[in-house]
């Protein structure tokens, strides 16, 4: 799922501006300036994007004057700006221990402590600046944006509408409040909420992001994907773009031509594009393919990459290129237009033929993958993943017998599950998504968190029976239990926020009526 809030400062780091001689600012000649004139200076500074010059002035400001609370807010305001916020932290509680009213330090420090993932005491700071002065917008959206984050949504919403009230034309308000609405399922009120915020400022790439997932989400993919290219003005986007003198390819004919196609964000986005590479090669062209190295030997035997690069590697000369989550864009895909024919990913066979005895020793009606938590540091982890205790009576189901597709550090609940729940656990054996691969063609279904197996799974066309979050990721569309995407897939919505119980017995009945139809085990595995 994607959709982000955005923190605002309190106020301007430095207080508004006064004349002052630009370029006055070496060391000793700061000293002959009164604390105005130099609050004023390092605001110039700031707002030339020299933050250091800027953070010495505030520092000297700070030393002549060390009771001085604005200096120190102004202080910590630099160093939050630099990515400084434990410093900042520190900072702020300094100004507020000098003026413990001090209202916008108060907020500041909120900001600090959300950015540090203290979301507890950022409430407790959001809502005393909010007791001293109730007139501060950005207090009251802030506040909001971690209500959100904890999942108290109405909370949230009220606090947004606050400070749309004492500040109508406050783009990241109304931003946040369409972040809230979204997460509670109200997607109509939430792209309103979106274009009201683009509508007062057009040029935030963030207001523009979070509406390009409400529109996919909706379905609406001739302006999702448009909006959606506004991701690389994001700054907080989690991919950086490349810097490359070559044009972004259109979709044009690339006949006689060589175009460099690169990954982009989670390796999940990554298999789930990668569909496109066959298409791109019929246009003519060379593709040249940067990916991740975990996907290397699943991926370099797509169809159509002439060359694999590593990160690191020298690119060869190429013409033209692509992120893979703007060819969508260059092929104008719409709902009716996605690439769906499966399989598209295959295993290797000699690795297929090595895993086949090993499920082989293990009997059962229906062979079942299973994996329960993506990337902890994925901006909705939170509400996407589970823990392996939650799958307890899917796996009580007679006649299926559980593997673990798990990785990283939540693939470790399998040491302490009990010995009766059948889960069998190889995953220090799968070194990447090749051995991964193997593993889910011996099996039968793969029932999993929306996380990259759930991907791999259905772009090897394997039944696949994915368990989503109330407000879902943009590519699972609403209120249907295929995907587009995936012809194999099944979905499995929460209906109550945050309830994974209901989603695990629906599967559980599922399963049962599965396995009921199958002839009984007779040590054999599937998959070719």
């Amino acid at each position: 799922m994607h959709g982000l809030a955005a923190l605002t400062a309190g106020q301007s780091p430095i207080t508004a501006p006064r004349t002052v001689r630009a370029g006055y600012c070496q060391c000793n000649a700061v000293a002959q300036l009164t604390i105005q004139q130099a609050f004023d200076l390092a605001l110039q500074h700031r707002q030339a994007g020299r933050l250091h010059e800027a953070e010495q002035i505030c520092r000297h400001i700070v030393a002549r004057q060390p009771k001085h609370a604005e200096a120190h807010n102004n202080l910590g305001n630099l160093l939050a700006e630099k990515g400084q916020f434990d410093e900042a932290i520190t900072t702020y509680r300094q100004a507020i221990a000098l003026v413990p009213n001090y209202a916008e330090a108060h907020s500041n420090l909120g900001n600090a402590l959300t950015k540090q993932g203290q979301l507890d005491e950022a409430l407790a700071a959001y809502r005393r600046a909010i007791a001293l002065n109730p007139n501060l917008p950005d207090a009251q959206s802030n506040l909001g944006a971690v209500l959100r984050t904890k999942g108290q949504l109405d909370e949230a919403i009220a606090a947004h509408r606050r400070a749309i009230a004492l500040r109508p034309n406050f783009p990241a308000a109304h931003s946040n409040l369409g972040v809230a609405l979204r997460d509670k399922g109200q997607l109509d009120d939430a792209i309103a909420a979106y274009r009201q915020a683009i509508e007062f400022n057009p040029n935030i790439a963030d207001l523009h992001y979070n509406l390009a997932f409400a529109l996919l989400l909706q379905g609406d993919f001739q302006q999702g994907w448009k909006e959606h290219e506004w991701r690389w003005k994001f700054k907080e986007f989690s991919s950086t773009r490349r810097n490359l003198a070559q044009p972004l390819w259109n979709g044009s004919d690339l006949t006689g031509r060589t175009i460099l196609l690169h990954a982009e964000q989670g390796l999940g986005d990554t298999i789930q594009f990668v569909r496109y590479v066959p298409l791109v090669a019929e246009r003519g062209g060379k593709v040249i393919f940067g990916g991740q190295p975990q996907l290397r030997r699943l991926l370099q035997g797509v169809p159509g990459i002439a060359k694999w690069l590593a990160a690191g590697e020298v690119i060869p000369p190429f013409d033209v290129h692509c992120p893979l989550l703007s060819l969508p864009l260059a092929f104008r895909t719409t709902l009716e237009s996605i690439p769906s024919k499966l399989p598209y990913l295959f295993p290797d066979p000699e690795l297929l033929r090595a895993w086949r005895p090993k499920l082989a020793a293990y009997p059962a009606q229906l062979k079942v993958g299973v994996a329960w938590a993506g990337k902890p540091t994925h901006e909705n982890d939170r509400n996407r993943s589970m823990t392996l205790a939650q799958l307890a009576p899917l796996m009580q189901v007679p006649g299926a017998r559980f593997f673990s597709l798990q990785k990283g550090e939540p693939a470790a609940q399998a040491r302490t599950l009990p010995a009766a729940l059948r889960l069998v656990d190889w995953t220090d054996d799968l070194n990447d998504f090749a051995d991964t691969a193997a593993l889910i063609a011996n099996l039968d279904l793969v029932i999993s968190v929306d996380t990259a197996v759930a991907h791999l799974a259905g772009a090897m066309g394997k039944p696949v029976w994915l368990m989503l979050p109330f407000a879902p990721d943009w590519r699972w569309l609403l209120d249907q239990s295929d995907s587009p995407w995936y012809p194999t897939m099944r979905l499995f919505r929460q209906t109550v926020r945050a309830e994974w119980n209901s989603v695990i017995l629906r599967i559980a009945d599922a399963l049962s009526l599965w396995t009921k139809s199958q002839p009984p085990a007779t040590g054999s595995s599937s998959g070719e």
